[in-house]
């Protein structure tokens, strides 16, 4: 019985304005709510703005953020996509650094950004 094991050469793709200067934490990337894609693979893709309450509780898996009553529950930014096909997958939320806007999958509210202090996003 043989086993094939595919191998994707892509490039990583970057959301930082300024690579060098960041900070992430480890978190648990929750697959509830998460589509599959043409592929059949669901990929939460990187610039996903997260939160959840997994900054309080490492326990907490990361969703994607909601605002609800004028505020967000934003807590960082996905820094690389990642795929939730067979359940919750590690990944690394961004917590403080620069963030390029054309380089996020959706355009942050003005409630993501105030709830995310540490993090300046650029044109």
């Amino acid at each position: 019985m043989s086993k094939f094991v595919q191998t994707s050469y892509t490039n990583k793709k970057e959301i930082l304005k300024f690579p060098d200067h960041y900070v992430n934490v480890a978190v648990t990337v929750s697959d509830a709510g998460v589509s599959a894609n043409e592929d059949g693979k669901k990929i939460v893709p990187a610039g996903t703005i997260l939160g959840g309450g997994f900054l309080a509780d490492d326990t907490v898996q990361a969703v994607k953020a909601t605002v609800a009553d004028g505020a967000s529950n934003a807590e960082g930014i996905l820094f690389n996509d990642v795929d939730v096909t067979y359940g919750p997958a590690p990944g690394a939320a961004l917590i403080h650094g620069f963030v390029a806007l054309d380089k996020l999958p959706a355009q942050p509210t003005a409630e993501e950004i105030a709830a995310l202090k540490q993090v300046t996003f650029l044109k």
